[in-house]
């Protein structure tokens, strides 16, 4: 049954967000390429205003970046409710191919962006193999962070690990029917160099099989993952929130989830779920809760849906839910206290 319920766990991403059916289309009409134009500007503008150039490892300007891709819609909203991740390792390769991840729009903002600078250099064209406009944005990757600042450790993989650090542009491919991004990737094969010389060097730390750690001084690592930096550090349900996910870690490792859905991607998937941070299960809860509820998960071997048995799913919702509730108080908090912040009313008072 784990193994059934590991590979299951891996159609989440086919089930619920639907493989994109890129294809060629006809060309877009004038008004589209107007509309792409216009959203490669705004998304441009508010990348070169929160994450302008800096050195590398500058943790202050690294903050303000995360904050305010965090928290600006002007690239949140161009997202769509599920976007895939990634590298692009060869631009001959179509998205069909390619090896991505999913993530909510708040994980990609929060979490992965912020990872890179940006000057407002920005280019858009068409592609019409995939339907889709690709937007690209020139810039150079922070490959001088501390290794708790970085979503997991990216050096596990070592052609990974130089690829963020080579990267000379972020491709956003937009859909014009629906006017939204539905794919993100990274590229070394942009046309410029990085628009920082930041340089090649070695991994800041080894990588042990682990994709969570404790440090020296007693603290969970990666940071980033704990949503250090996005929510306030007074928000009263961000300890309730680690908890919670430990709970729900327990439950997962119980069906081996997290013998597959990890950024080593073992099975080789397509397309991947991350679910070994709580950050990454953020994102993924409420498709997770969805597909477990329907019994549309697990499945087996050939896509043939196989429940969990009564106790099993049972726990899994009970501690799923609760990581949810936890995690929707903490939102909740974060919307009122930008609020009260914006009326500027004192934090005491809050």
């Amino acid at each position: 049954m784990a193994a059934s319920w590991t590979r299951g766990l891996a159609w989440l991403a086919l089930w619920f967000a639907g493989l994109p059916a890129w294809a060629a289309g006809s060309e877009p009409s004038p008004p589209q390429w107007a509309e792409a134009r216009a959203t490669a500007a705004d998304i441009a503008a508010a990348l070169a205003r929160h994450c302008p150039v800096a050195g590398p490892g500058d943790q202050p300007a690294f903050e303000q970046c995360k904050r305010g891709l965090f928290g600006d819609a002007a690239v949140r909203d161009a997202l769509d409710a599920v976007v895939l991740w990634g590298r692009q390792r060869d631009p001959a390769l179509s998205l069909q191919a390619s090896s991505l991840t999913q993530f909510a729009p708040d994980v990609l903002t929060g979490l992965y962006l912020p990872l890179f600078m940006f000057d407002g250099q920005h280019s858009v064209r068409y592609v019409a193999s995939e339907g889709l406009f690709q937007l690209r944005f020139a810039t150079a990757f922070r490959n001088r962070l501390a290794p708790g600042q970085f979503p997991y450790p990216f050096w596990h993989d070592a052609e990974k690990w130089a690829m963020y650090q080579g990267a000379t542009e972020v491709l956003l491919w937009w859909e014009p029917m629906r006017g939204r991004v539905k794919v993100a990737q990274f590229t070394v094969h942009g046309t410029q160099p990085p628009i920082a010389v930041v340089g090649q060097v070695p991994a800041p730390a080894g990588f042990g099989g682990q994709w969570m750690w404790t440090d020296a001084q007693g603290q969970t690592q990666p940071k980033a993952s704990l949503f250090d930096g996005l929510y306030r550090r007074d928000n009263p349900w961000l300890g309730r929130l680690e908890g919670a996910y430990k709970q729900l870690a327990l439950r997962l490792r119980q069906g081996e989830c997290d013998s597959c859905h990890v950024p080593s991607n073992p099975d080789k998937s397509k397309r991947l779920v991350l679910l070994q941070t709580p950050a990454h299960a953020a994102g993924e809860i409420e498709r997770l809760l969805k597909a477990v509820r329907e019994d549309r998960m697990p499945r087996d071997e050939t896509g043939i849906e196989n429940p969990l048995d009564a106790t099993t799913k049972r726990a899994l919702l009970e501690d799923g839910e609760a990581f949810a509730a936890v995690l929707d108080a903490a939102r909740r908090w974060e919307a009122q206290a930008r609020l009260a912040g914006a009326a500027g009313v004192p934090a005491a008072l809050r």
